[in-house]
């Protein structure tokens, strides 16, 4: 593991003394003014002024050295006096006894390609909040070198985030891991405590305590669902939803097949809207559908697809409605309606709705990351981001437009909604 390093030239908080005890991995989190990147950039120039290490500064996503921390490396080169230690190049920084600095994106690296930094003994992960599951399982196999490890700084973003629950909820005895905020940095500035205190007045709770305090969020910033989903948890509406016998349960749909094909297993009562289960998949032929849908003990009603459920397959001529019914089912497809009309709707059935807490879990995740993109310019959100957690929310909009005319005992019979009104 790595040497004792000559901490005289460092002033370091004691909260951050584990940096130099051998761990495979080292955890250090929390919100603005903490000084864990400014920490980590000094701990490592004086352990590689120390002795030779190879050292590779990475994050998700670099495009350049501007969004690595290789100017944050520079600048403390100067703070520390070691200008004459090290030579700053444009990709790279290089010590005098053999030390290097290299930075990397990691979303661009397969298996094959990260295989250069094979020989590297200490990996910094910047902003390692964003780093994805497919990445660590690509890095940390990477990094094997005998008493190599992998620094992690970052303020969470989410509590179900890869990063989150690999390294914090649920660490590995070889991780150390640090909580460290501004009250726990000595030389926190007082023109950024006042710029803190102002956040703290002008700032909602939740806000304030994810980005000062380092606490994750709940529900993903600029969520379209953020304030039904806090009110959803508040309410105690997330929790075990036992299926009912006597209520029929209907199957809505998102379909897809490069894109994820989305399922929900919706149970309507007089008072409440009950979703009782859920099925995300790709590339999976209908009839797998049906028989993961038919393995499940329910009675069942109808099931709900969106318009485009009456488009036919040019080499069978066939639509999805038209299989379902040919393998047993009762489909009905539902009336086209705008994006913005289905999210008013599915705010309106949200405080109705119950979502059991283990079978629907990838449901939830997708509202709570149901988000809008923004312009380039501008940044003005438009409309929703198409990205790996806009199917379930389609399929939520989709229950929002079904309950209505969604029966609720096995006894009633469908009928058919009114045609749009055109002039809306």
């Amino acid at each position: 593991m790595l040497a004792e390093p000559p901490i005289a030239k460092l002033q370091i908080t004691e909260k951050l003394e584990g940096l130099f005890t051998p761990r495979r991995y080292k955890v250090m989190h929390g919100g603005r003014g903490g000084g864990k990147s400014w920490a980590v950039a000094a701990a490592l120039l004086v352990l590689a002024a120390d002795r030779p290490l190879r050292i590779l500064c990475a994050r998700e996503v670099q495009k350049s050295m501007r969004d690595s921390v290789h100017r944050l490396l520079k600048d403390t080169i100067v703070r520390l006096g070691l200008q004459d230690f090290y030579e700053v190049l444009d990709t790279e920084i290089r010590g005098a006894n053999g030390s290097m600095f290299l930075f990397s994106g990691l979303q661009s690296h397969t298996v094959d390609s990260i295989k250069s930094f094979e020989g590297v003994d200490v990996v910094w992960v910047e902003e390692a909040h964003g780093v994805s599951k497919k990445s660590w399982d690509v890095l940390i196999p990477t990094i094997r070198k005998d008493g190599s490890e992998i620094w992690l700084t970052l303020n969470p973003d989410m509590d179900t985030d890869e990063t989150y629950q690999r390294f914090i909820a649920t660490p590995s005895p070889d991780t150390w891991v640090c909580e460290i905020n501004w009250r726990d940095n000595p030389w926190f500035p007082e023109v950024l405590n006042q710029e803190r205190l102002k956040a703290k007045r002008s700032m909602l709770l939740e806000d304030y305590e994810h980005i000062w305090e380092g606490k994750p969020r709940t529900v993903a910033e600029g969520a379209i669902y953020r304030h039904e989903i806090q009110a959803l948890y508040a309410e105690n509406r997330v929790a075990r939803v036992p299926y009912d016998p006597l209520l029929p349960v209907h199957t809505v749909w998102d379909l897809g097949w490069n894109d994820a094909m989305t399922i929900g297993f919706v149970q309507r009562s007089p008072m409440d809207v009950r979703i009782i289960d859920y099925i995300e998949d790709s590339h999976r032929t209908l009839d797998w559908y049906v028989a993961q849908i038919e393995r499940r003990p329910y009675r069942w009603g109808h099931d709900y697809l969106p318009h485009d459920g009456r488009t036919r397959n040019f080499q069978t001529g066939k639509s999805t409605e038209d299989l379902l019914r040919e393998m047993g089912r009762k489909p009905i497809v539902l009336a086209q309606t705008s994006v913005e009309e289905g999210i008013k709707v599915a705010r309106m059935l949200f405080p109705r709705c119950y979502f059991d807490q283990d079978k629907t879990s990838r449901l939830l995740e997708c509202l709570k990351r149901y988000r809008r993109a923004l312009h380039t310019q501008t940044g003005e959100p438009m409309g929703p981001l198409h990205d790996e957690f806009s199917h379930g929310s389609d399929m939520f909009r989709y229950i929002g437009q079904a309950v209505p005319v969604m029966p609720a005992s096995m006894e009633q019979n469908y009928e058919e909604p009114p045609p749009p009104d055109w002039r809306t």
